[in-house]
């Protein structure tokens, strides 16, 4: 796929709120990161530049999008289930202590 853009231009319509993001460019910014072609200084400015001014659902919808396919998406067989219960971590986690026992003992 060819880039739509180069990082200097993703971060910078972000960074001067020119226009949202579109789906290819996202896709794209995520397949250049995850390849190593976007340095992470770039990456760090990009984020800045959204924490600044924000994205639109879509935006969120399809970076978190490329960002799932960017790894291994585990398929479990159907009719199990499955519970997740994961953490931040830090000092505040107080409910994984009693969550496993709890959950061992109701079978």
């Amino acid at each position: 796929m060819a880039p739509p853009l180069n990082a200097v231009s993703m971060i910078h319509i972000k960074r001067w709120n020119q226009r949202p993001h579109t789906d290819e460019e996202l896709q794209w910014w995520i397949e250049a990161y995850t390849s190593g072609a976007i340095p992470e200084y770039q990456m760090a400015a990009w984020l800045m530049a959204v924490c600044w001014r924000g994205m639109t659902p879509e935006e969120t919808a399809s970076l978190t999008k490329h960002m799932v396919l960017s790894g291994d998406v585990v398929k479990w067989p159907s009719g199990l289930n499955l519970v997740d219960k994961h953490s931040t971590g830090g000092v505040g986690d107080k409910i994984s202590l009693v969550l496993a026992p709890l959950v061992a003992a109701c079978g």
